[in-house]
């Protein structure tokens, strides 16, 4: 018969140990933890998605291939650590680099195909403080003339919310390499953002004033 001190201690188990428990169930393949872990994060990585592509269709697509990813690597996650956000959003990352080289050469037609009208139930929760997207194509088209690893950066910590830590882990980068590429992602958009708000030579409007109003609403708000 166990002591009455074991319940204390089941009674108190740290959230460590908790994450623990997720992550050695996790790479046991129990799709109940590996469902526990989608509804935890399913909403963080559809709005990384959108603002990364800015489409609604592409951004469901890379979640499902972000989770089926996941599921199919899943006995490589370590069972010491915490959050496994961040292994997420690498795999995401990953993922987004991939359809972006194989996109380039369709871009310009996948630009004449209309919106989708029809979002996933949840799109209103989850983008709800996205600009509407003309909005959203200014700062995605500011941050196309960033460097890959400095608009990656940028999207992570800025449009999907990890902290240095966690995009370093995410992206498999030292902590010091996010914090330069973070702060050269932010000079150069700045840089960019001054550059488009200068006179135009034919008279006294600002030149895409709402492309860098749009830049400075996402890095303030995203």
């Amino acid at each position: 018969m166990c002591p009455g001190s074991c319940g204390t201690r089941r009674d108190h188990r740290t959230g460590r140990d908790v994450e623990l428990s997720a992550r050695a169930r996790i790479r046991a393949g129990d799709p109940v933890a590996f469902g526990e872990l989608f509804d935890e994060h399913v909403s963080a990585v559809y709005r990384y998605a959108v603002r990364v592509t800015g489409d609604w269709a592409a951004a469901e697509d890379i979640v499902s291939l972000t989770f089926l990813e996941a599921w199919r690597v899943r006995e490589r996650i370590q069972l010491e650590g915490e959050s496994l956000r961040p292994w997420l959003f690498g795999i995401a990352t990953n993922i987004l680099r991939n359809a972006s080289r194989s996109a380039r050469r369709h871009e310009a037609a996948l630009r004449r195909v209309p919106r989708r009208d029809l979002v996933p139930d949840f799109s209103a929760e989850v983008v709800g403080r996205l600009a509407d997207a003309e909005e959203l194509a200014a700062a995605r088209a500011a941050l196309g003339r960033l460097r890959k690893a400095e608009r990656e950066v940028f999207a992570l910590c800025v449009w999907a919310g990890l902290n240095y830590t966690e995009a370093a882990a995410a992206l498999g980068v030292p902590l010091g390499t996010v914090r330069s590429r973070l702060s050269r992602a932010r000079t150069r958009l700045r840089e960019l953002t001054d550059a488009e708000r200068e006179p135009s030579p034919g008279g006294g409007q600002l030149k895409g004033d709402g492309r860098a109003n749009a830049v400075r609403s996402k890095e303030r708000h995203a």
